[in-house]
């Protein structure tokens, strides 16, 4: 038995002669029908957020009606079900509209009241998928923008992307410099997919030694080699279900690559001393701060390796290139640091500003958050030693760059707080409504909030 997702209703009758005549009715109104004598397999075959309402007898062999009901809240709660039920089955009909029916209909009914209560159903049906839809669009956002933080174009694209890769089950190759957060996006990756309750496996290649590294991933047998005490079971079998992320992959030697790529392509692991294959449902996201095809041009990467690996691509910017999120995102994690050490906040002076914006930050993200804590504690920011820190750090950065990264930075910061209008943001800026879209254009920013459409909108 398999429901499919385009029909609109589940009919379930052990009478033939009204299942026929039912459909029909459904058939002349355009509704697509399935019919079946029983509701035995029905939980089974019904497809996850089915848009389409279920009418049922009480009375069949097997599982009735009102046992069905109770089976199918478990299933889906808001799933609408009709009854149709015979003169001494009202009793039940009521009881079952406490448990959660729709509806019921008593025989013999009219088939256009059958018509009007199952079009009524779908409609609600739809509003509470779209509801649910609405909901975990708004949780997505929400968790990817606590985690990939910024209001730079760059880093809204990084979330859209992430969003749209994690909803299918292909494997992804993440590229970004030291420090950039790949791991963070492997995490997010996993925690809005499907696979979100089974196992995360962050593997960093680079940390393993050679000697170990063919056990922890493929796993061994007991007595597979000096040591080998029992049998290990490897990080590949571990996360089947899940996600494996693989960070440094271009660490990794030429004989390991080459068993990674059958894992890839059979989906099937051989742990060291064991000739039985076993299956994995897994999905691999790998990570390199390194150009992967130079790597294999220098025979140092296996070509094929990458090509399988690079289904999907996840490029993340280095923080150098979004220089409009640093204040922002300074002023962030110094916030956290003081609420975890439990102290105020100290005060941004125009030096420490400058500092920030005119340094390369060659650690990224990671370099920026040792920064903030080190300020939140009064400590030296370690980004340049010398007296004359500022120029130092600043050789490629012309004045007018820097004014207007800060000038982005304070705008993004304002956008960032409570308004229910653009009018209300260029007058805590103090700017010209005209003035405020002007910049709003120039560096890439919006606005939204409840009763605006756009940053542009008059």
């Amino acid at each position: 038995m398999q429901i499919s997702h385009e029909t609109d209703v589940v009919l379930l009758d052990d009478d033939v002669h009204l299942r026929t005549a039912l459909c029909q009715t459904f058939d002349l109104a355009g509704l697509r029908v399935q019919a079946y004598g029983s509701a035995q397999g029905i939980l089974q075959a019904l497809p996850s957020e089915w848009h389409g309402v279920l009418v049922t007898d009480i009375r069949m062999p097997g599982m009735n009606g009102l046992e069905l009901l109770e089976q199918l809240q478990q299933f889906d709660e808001q799933l609408p079900v009709v009854l149709i039920t015979g003169h001494g089955d009202v009793p039940l009909a009521v009881q079952a509209m406490r448990i959660g029916a729709y509806d019921f209909l008593q025989k013999p009914f009219a088939s256009e009241l059958l018509l009007d209560s199952v079009r009524r159903a779908l409609e609600v049906r739809r509003l509470v998928l779209e509801n649910r839809s609405l909901r975990l669009a708004l949780s997505e956002q929400r968790l990817l923008g606590e985690r990939l933080l910024g209001h730079s174009v760059s880093v809204q694209r990084l979330r859209e992307q992430v969003s749209a890769l994690a909803t299918i089950q292909a494997d992804v190759l993440i590229l970004g410099e030291t420090g950039s957060g790949k791991e963070v996006v492997a995490r997010a990756l996993h925690d809005l997919s499907s696979r979100c309750d089974a196992p995360f496996v962050a593997i960093n290649a680079g940390a393993l030694a050679e000697s170990v590294i063919e056990s922890e991933l493929f796993g061994h047998e007991s007595g597979a080699f000096t040591g080998a005490q029992k049998r290990r079971i490897g990080k590949f079998e571990y996360a089947s279900g899940g996600t494996v992320f693989l960070d440094e992959i271009e660490s990794m030697s030429l004989d390991i690559q080459v068993k990674l790529l059958r894992l890839l392509q059979e989906r099937v692991v051989e742990r060291v001393g064991s000739n039985q294959l076993i299956p994995l449902d897994i999905r691999v996201i790998a990570a390199t701060k390194e150009d992967l095809l130079a790597a294999a041009d220098a025979g140092r990467f296996r070509a094929d390796l990458y090509y399988r690996l690079n289904v999907a691509q996840i490029n993340i910017p280095a923080l150098r290139q979004r220089s409009e999120d640093i204040l922002p995102l300074f002023q962030h994690f110094v916030s956290a640091a003081c609420e975890k050490h439990n102290i105020t906040e100290p005060a941004f002076t125009p030096m420490t500003r400058a500092l920030l914006l005119g340094h390369e930050w060659p650690g990224n993200i990671r370099e920026l958050q040792n920064a903030a804590e080190r300020f939140a504690l009064g400590l030296d920011l370690a980004i340049n030693q010398a007296p004359d820190a500022l120029r130092a750090s600043t050789p490629n950065v012309s004045l007018s760059e820097q004014v207007e990264a800060f000038e982005c930075s304070l705008i993004s910061s304002e956008l960032n707080n409570p308004h229910q209008s653009l009018r209300e943001v260029a007058e805590a800026l103090q700017l010209p409504r005209k003035t405020l879209h002007d910049k709003l254009r120039k560096y890439g920013l919006s606005f939204s909030s409840s009763g605006e459409k756009s940053p542009l909108d008059d």
